[in-house]
């Protein structure tokens, strides 16, 4: 995993207004909401004896552990130790690292670093998406490194082989292009043009029309963990590839659509939606789980072809922001 990035790492829905411990990008973590309701994250233990903080109860602006009723505070920071008594100061070793959270669209993100610029700007997201509040999640366990499984979705070769009987159907083997431009630094959109192999040599993705000019759908990307697949201006699926630790990811889904408003059964067509997600992520799955080295893909030898074009960009987008961060060109 990269350093000093925006990682969409829960659902709104997931915390509510409680206390909630997860795992993530390899770490324990605990989230909350301080008394205004803003959503906080630091690690997941007391600084004291290593006790979950998870289990504890809020008190105000704080959280006490469920141990010995040490209070933090939305920075994590001790700042109550009962034991010692109430106008005891807090030695400034109490403390556990945070991270900077943003709340918006039901997604909460960390900035997953140690120091935060001052004028740190918030997350980017789909502007197609920001104004669609009608949606299904489904989540789904994954057993391999996120970039995996989000690679999976840039892969346009897989679709007649590992989906032919759902949507890679019309044995479209042949792949010109893929189509690829990038919308900002870390944004880029995709389009398919795959066909049945008539003999043909396939078009490079430097002669495809870009964008495809006969259809509204396409694929689109955000770095480091967002994927949108884009059907038509009234069905989307958006994709939140949630590093949970360096071989496993917790993939999000959603199902948005805005063309049944009707309540009862725009909730049915909701609930089909999803369930049709989760059949066509357990096709990659099966495979994508097989795939090794569990991690990020780069530097594994892997011999790849004009069809991964999608791909190749995502890992050169990311090795520039490993380089960016500092943090070398290793895997992860």
């Amino acid at each position: 995993m990269i350093r000093n990035l925006w990682y969409a790492v829960l659902e709104t829905a997931e915390l509510g207004k409680g206390i909630l411990g997860v795992t993530r990008l390899g770490e324990r973590l605990v989230f909350w909401r301080d008394a205004g309701g803003k959503a906080v994250c630091f690690f997941d233990r007391c600084a004291h004896r290593g006790a979950s903080l998870a289990g504890g109860k809020p008190c105000g602006d704080a959280i006490a552990c469920p141990f010995h009723g040490l209070e933090y505070d939305g920075t994590g920071r001790c700042v109550k130790i009962p034991a010692n008594g109430a106008k005891a100061p807090v030695p400034e070793q109490f403390r556990m690292p945070s991270y900077p959270t943003h709340e918006e669209y039901g997604i909460i993100w960390i900035w997953w670093g140690e120091h935060p610029p001052a004028n740190l700007a918030p997350p980017a997201f789909f502007d197609d998406l920001k104004d669609m509040t009608n949606w299904k999640t489904v989540r789904d366990p994954w057993d391999n490194h996120y970039t995996r499984v989000l690679e999976n979705q840039l892969d346009v070769v897989h679709l007649p082989f590992v989906h032919h009987n759902t949507i890679g159907r019309g044995n479209r083997t042949l792949v010109e292009g893929p189509g690829l431009e990038w919308k900002s630094d870390t944004m880029f959109f995709h389009y398919v043009y795959n066909k049945v192999d008539d003999g043909s040599k396939p078009r490079t993705p430097k002669e495809v029309p870009v964008p495809n000019p006969d259809k509204d759908f396409k694929l689109e990307c955000i770095l480091p963990n967002l994927w949108e697949n884009y059907i038509g201006k009234k069905v989307r699926i958006l994709g939140l590839f949630v590093p949970v630790d360096e071989t496993h990811t917790l993939l999000y889904l959603r199902f948005y659509q805005d063309f049944m408003r009707v309540p009862g059964i725009r909730k049915l067509v909701n609930w089909l939606g999803g369930r049709m997600n989760l059949v066509i992520a357990h096709q990659d799955r099966r495979v994508v789980n097989t795939q090794v080295p569990k991690g990020d893909g780069t530097g594994t030898g892997e011999r790849l072809i004009q069809g991964d074009y999608p791909i190749m960009e995502f890992r050169k987008k990311r090795l520039e922001l490993r380089r960016a961060s500092g943090e070398g060109t290793g895997q992860g």
